[in-house]
């Protein structure tokens, strides 16, 4: 046993789709007689938390980095690609064990889950943060609330669906994708039309290069934010769903909700500033657009952070505190307020580079680990038993894990830390890569894989 059986660990499980009372169920496997869906809701699931204005203000910051139009429109599908592969490999895990992805950690981490499961649940509160601190300003645009008051609606809207959990946020992204799809094509056409798109590189030669490394790595961290999430909204489905449904279905929502969010943001360049949600709306000439942009602004928020909200919980549970989901869920909502509140005092684009980038620096050490030894254990087509399965070697997950952490911080580049291989390469950032391959190189040895009986 690995401590996933415990009763706080349990509780209430919809039905099925339509049942959308609270969900009290935590990290412990979903039973198989619990599995309800199919693969192609995983689509809206993925696609409808992706285009908000974080998307959109990530695309703006080719600009600031030298690249124009379709230089950073290149750099952003490689890197939003290269990021989404893992989240749709991870997915397939959910239906096959009916377990969330930071559970999951368990199998290779075993106490020391401890670590990427904390760091996982610091940053869904940053993520909460990043997202959250558009829909505020959205919302407090729109209404002429003070800022804190309508970042607080936002909150709690957003925290009553990751408390109702699994069902209701299969259910309202659904919806949402529809919204958004209509809304962000429409803002598209006015805002872009007669609005010129600078297509030529303002930087060149080394500068250019290490632009469109640094582009491409900052577009890989948003989407492969989500691989700590993957299985997390996959585990309800039944253990008979195609593996290469599920995979196809978060590939392709994650892969086109970013290229339309951040496409335009790309378009809009520095027109968009440091104002994004009014920013919007100002392009748009206010009136009934641009109300109706901030409103879409501050919806999207609500849908996106659920899923924060939703994971933290899960990670939180993970780490060994023995809260009821639900209860968890407010937790993380709370502590993001502090933290959105901090990320308006001024200098947006800086720190929300360095929090997108921070929050996911640890990802690919993580992915090192739990990706061969998932291999491992399900080699020759064997089954998981999550509750039955024990750690095998745990302190070499933690070695391999630290290891790649360590290994990458000299290539990283924020504005708060420039690592001294990112200051030689003209900025590009190859941390994430570097993580990668340092934390595989150490744990297949370290690990020796054995055949697990």
């Amino acid at each position: 046993m690995n401590g996933l059986g415990a009763e706080v660990f349990g509780g209430r499980m919809p039905a099925g789709g339509r049942d959308l009372a609270i969900e009290t169920h935590g990290i412990k496997p979903v039973p198989e007689g619990n599995r309800f869906g199919r693969p192609w809701r995983l689509f809206s699931v993925w696609f409808a938390p992706n285009l908000t204005m974080t998307a959109v203000f990530t695309g703006t910051l080719a600009a600031s980095l030298g690249l124009g139009f379709w230089t950073g429109l290149a750099a952003m599908l490689a890197g939003t690609v290269l990021g989404s592969l893992p989240v749709a490999y991870l997915s397939t895990w959910g239906p096959r064990t009916g377990t969330g992805q930071l559970p999951l950690a368990r199998l290779p981490f075993g106490a020391g889950v401890v670590l990427p499961g904390l760091v996982q649940w610091l940053g869904s509160i940053a993520w909460d943060a990043l997202v959250g601190l558009f829909g505020g300003e959205a919302l407090a645009e729109l209404t002429g609330l003070p800022f804190w008051a309508a970042v607080l609606i936002v909150l709690v809207l957003q925290c009553a669906l990751g408390v109702f959990g699994y069902a209701l946020i299969h259910r309202v992204q659904a919806v949402m994708s529809v919204l958004l799809v209509l809304a962000f094509a429409a803002l598209a056409v006015k805002v872009l039309s007669g609005h010129p798109i600078a297509t030529a590189d303002t930087a060149s030669g080394a500068d250019l290069a290490g632009g469109i490394v640094l582009f491409t790595t900052i577009a890989l961290s948003l989407a492969i934010s989500w691989a700590p999430y993957a299985s997390d909204f996959s585990r309800y489905l039944p253990a008979t769903t195609s593996s290469r449904g599920v995979f196809w279905a978060t590939l392709l929502g994650l892969v086109a909700s970013y290229a339309i969010g951040e496409g335009l943001g790309l378009a809009l360049g520095s027109s968009l500033g440091d104002q994004t949600a009014s920013g919007v709306a100002h392009l748009l000439g206010g009136g009934f657009l641009g109300a109706l942009a901030l409103a879409v602004i501050a919806l999207a928020a609500v849908s996106s952070n659920a899923m924060n909200d939703y994971s933290g919980s899960l990670a939180l549970q993970t780490v060994g505190v023995r809260l009821r989901r639900p209860v968890s869920a407010v937790v993380v909502t709370v502590l993001a307020f502090a933290l959105i509140l901090w990320m308006h005092s001024g200098d947006l684009s800086a720190k929300f580079e360095n929090v997108l980038l921070f929050v996911s620096y640890w990802i690919p050490p993580f992915l090192g680990v739990v990706i061969p030894d998932w291999l491992a254990r399900t080699r020759g087509g064997r089954r998981v038993d999550v509750l039955e399965s024990v750690p095998v070697r745990p302190w070499a997950a933690l070695v391999a894990f630290v290891l790649g952490f360590g290994a990458a911080v000299p290539f990283m580049n924020t504005s708060l830390y420039k690592g001294p291989v990112a200051a030689a390469l003209h900025g590009a950032d190859l941390a994430y890569y570097v993580g990668l391959v340092v934390s595989l190189a150490a744990y297949f040895p370290l690990r020796r894989v054995v055949d697990l009986k």
